[in-house]
Formats: C-alpha cells, structure tokens, sequence
C-alpha cells in the first residue's frame, strides 16, 4: 500500500485555525500528541513538529501516529514551507520507540496493519519535499530512530542514546531501520547494532555517521536552528530539486541519475530565483527568493 494511501485513512484528525503561540512562533495544527508550529518574522518559512507524550516519553500508538501522519501530510502540501525540524518537547528523550503496553491488546491482524502504516509514514515522511532535520536529545529507540533516519540531517546531543532494540523483543525493526540505517553506516555496523540491539551515544553515532552533528547535551536545538536558517536563505525551487535528485539517484545507476540530475536542473532553469541569483551576486546584496 502507498504512503499516501495508508496516511490518508489514517489521517483523520482536523486542522484547528491558526492561533497564537509566542511571537516567534505560530501552531499550525496539533493533535493530542504532536504540535505542528511555524516559526514567524526572519523565520518564516520554517517548521518544528514537536512530540509531546510526556506520560509514554513519546512512544508512537495509534493517535500519535495519527498526529505524525498529519502534520507530515500538511508540511508537504504547503508551498511556504522551506525546511522542518522535528524535535521533543519531553526532557531526556526524543521517542522511545513503538507504544507497547498498547502493542499488548493488539492481535496480529492489528499489529501487521500498525506497523504497516508506521513504516508507510515514516516512509513518506522520507518523501517530503523540503528538508528534513532530526533534533536527538536524550533517547531515540525502535522506531523512534527509525524515524530520525528518514530525516535528512541528524543532529544529537553528547547525551543522546540511540539504537533498534527489537530484536530482544523476537521481532525485528519493522520501519525502515533494516534498509536505512546500512544504507547510512556499512551493512556490518548495522548488523552489529540490529543483532545486538545496543544502544550508540552521540559520540559513537557521529564517528559512525550515523548522525551529521553532535553537540554538548541541550545544544542540539540550537544547532538545528543554525543549519535550518541557513537553508531557509536558499533557493526553495533549488532546494527541493536537489533533494529530489539525490534521493531518487542513489536508487538508480549513475547514468540514468545523471538524467535525473539534468531533469531537475531543468525544473530551476526559467525560475524567477535563479534570475535574482544571479542580481544579487552582481549588485553584491544578500538575494530575496519568493519560491518562483
């Protein structure tokens, strides 16, 4: 079943009108769970999911996936969106994984369907055509890592802990974790670390690179706030057009992502931004993209 197939149904919830949050911020939409807020004034432009199931420490049950399936949904449908951030709002932990005292009262047929869509969202969360960046403070597990690795930069705290332990509970990564994580360590790292279900700190998972940044615990945030200003001064059409011919060429031979590479060039050519470029460059000023 597609992504967008399974988050469709799954996705039953209502955006509520914008409301005021802070000045800097404004919630878009929100769940029980999951918060979706726009950052405002020189930030606009950028997003930030927040989690926020303290009581479970962020573990995904049916109405967080909801949530998660949700506000992915509304970044990609947004054109004014140019980079997410997805982040806790619960100390100590980013997602401990998958909600398993509600596993407990599922039968198979329920479980199979749950995991099905969980991989289906994490799946189209990986597709949505911005960046993506995962703030890892605390404890990332099962599917909450899952998660971060379809996320297009990871940045962890020193504290962070992070690690696919299913296979302790007889079962196995059920999200992506098998196919995502060699794809970003070795097939030897990520065996070592599925078989053994052992947990990685921020150290280990940089040096592995497992993760692009480590900073000093608390830090985290802030250097995902760095990094996502500094794509949001970009090129939106360019942006997407890159992330779309690096995602999609390393599923292909070089030569036909070569044609995929020479197809999104195309898509930036008669933008109204490339031509601002370019003036900027010329007149030495900072350039003002509008996404055309």
């Amino acid at each position: 079943m597609c992504a967008l197939r399974v988050l469709t149904r799954l996705s039953n919830t209502i955006a509520k009108p914008y409301q005021h949050h802070t000045l800097r911020t404004l919630i878009l939409d929100s769940s029980q769970f999951v918060k979706l807020h726009n950052l405002t004034d020189s930030d606009s432009g950028i997003v930030e999911v927040r989690l926020d199931r303290p009581e479970a420490k962020n573990a995904i049950g049916k109405e967080m996936l909801r949530g998660l399936s949700r506000v992915f949904e509304l970044i990609n449908q947004n054109s004014d969106v140019n980079v997410a951030m997805i982040r806790s709002s619960v100390p100590g932990v980013f997602c401990a994984g998958a909600d398993l005292k509600e596993r407990r009262t599922m039968n198979q047929s329920e479980v199979k369907l749950f995991v099905n869509s969980l991989r289906s969202t994490v799946s189209f969360l990986e597709e949505i055509r911005v960046p993506t960046i995962a703030i890892i403070e605390g404890v990332a597990l099962g599917g909450g890592l899952e998660m971060a690795l379809a996320c297009d930069i990871r940045i962890c705290g020193a504290n962070a802990l992070m690690g696919l332990p299913e296979t302790g509970l007889a079962i196995i990564p059920g999200a992506g974790g098998t196919q995502r994580l060699p794809r970003l360590v070795g097939k030897a790292i990520a065996k070592d670390i599925i078989f053994t279900g052992r947990k990685i700190n921020g150290i280990e998972a940089l040096s592995m690179g497992l993760v692009n940044y480590c900073v000093a615990a608390g830090e985290a945030h802030s250097k995902a706030l760095e990094i996502a200003r500094d794509i949001n001064q970009k090129g939106p059409v360019a942006i997407r057009m890159a992330k779309k011919a690096i995602n999609e060429g390393m599923e292909t031979d070089l030569t036909s992502a070569l044609v995929l590479e020479e197809d999104c060039y195309d898509q930036v050519l008669n933008t109204k931004d490339r031509l601002e470029g370019l003036a900027a460059f010329a007149e030495k000023r900072k350039p003002r993209y509008t996404g055309e």
